[in-house]
């Protein structure tokens, strides 16, 4: 039988429920499970811009969010497939899947995620999410699960996810688009800013939201700062996927809070 899976995002996700996260950099497992102990619905774990690799520690990171109650999200570094697919056979809810500006990266995607008749997925029974080929393993139910199961989030990050969105999002077995404000802005070459006050990022959320709705395909965004107000807004836009902040701004906000009253206190009375 399969290992540890959480299965609550999913089943949140159809029943159109607002979902909360956050962001992981630090390979941290007491920050996973901090998130968890808090109730949030998913872990996103990133190895893109972090030594964290999918590697034996990435799978630490994966057993820790499952173990605490928390869904695993690994952002990968690009259309690698052996980094999708180990993710996912090392028990991950999820891959997000950074830069994708063409139908074809994401093609690439599904190919990499997704068993036949979706994609080409390479299989192998000795992996926790096929329950290392113990007691009742059959490989069609496995395949199938996973198919059912796993979620597939290419990122809009670009000017050229916009240009080719129709394209993009017509490709079947997409479950969720990730809106990265940052990385659009750059490739823009305008104002970074992650509350998305831009009106040109603006308007791409809300392109992205109806576009996606409409394939019956959910939403990721993050709430910068992470402040009821921001909340209340971007579920009135529709956004199903919420990124709560990360651990580094957490930790940071910490800092700045202990340096504060240090300073305050150093004043003459």
């Amino acid at each position: 039988m399969p290992g540890p899976q959480n299965s609550k995002l999913r089943e949140k996700l159809e029943r159109g429920e607002a979902t909360f996260g956050a962001t992981f950099y630090t390979g941290s497992t007491v920050a996973i499970e901090a998130a968890a102990n808090w109730g949030l619905d998913f872990a996103f774990i990133d190895a893109e811009h972090t030594p964290v690799n999918v590697d034996a520690h990435m799978e630490k990171l994966i057993l820790a969010a499952l173990l605490a109650g928390i869904a695993p999200l690994v952002r990968v570094r690009g259309t690698n497939e052996w980094d999708i697919r180990k993710s996912l056979e090392f028990g991950a809810t999820g891959v997000i899947v950074p830069q994708v500006g063409t139908a074809d990266q994401a093609r690439a995607i599904i190919r990499a995620a997704k068993f036949p008749p979706y994609g080409r997925r390479g299989g192998d029974s000795s992996c926790r999410a096929a329950g290392f080929g113990g007691p009742g393993f059959q490989w069609s139910a496995y395949m199938e699960h996973e198919n059912a199961t796993r979620l597939v989030i290419p990122m809009a990050e670009s000017y050229e996810f916009f240009d080719n969105i129709d394209e993009i999002l017509d490709v079947e077995g997409i479950d969720v688009i990730n809106f990265g404000p940052a990385d659009y802005s750059i490739s823009r070459q305008i104002s970074i800013d992650y509350s998305m006050a831009h009106p040109e990022v603006e308007e791409k959320l809300a392109e992205l939201i109806e576009k996606s709705h409409a394939r019956g395909i959910k939403v990721m965004a993050p709430c910068i700062p992470p402040v009821a107000e921001n909340v209340s807004a971007l579920k009135k836009k529709g956004v199903d996927m919420i990124i709560m902040g990360n651990d580094v701004l957490f930790l940071n906000e910490g800092c700045r809070r202990a340096r504060e009253a240090i300073d305050t206190a150093a004043k003459p009375a």
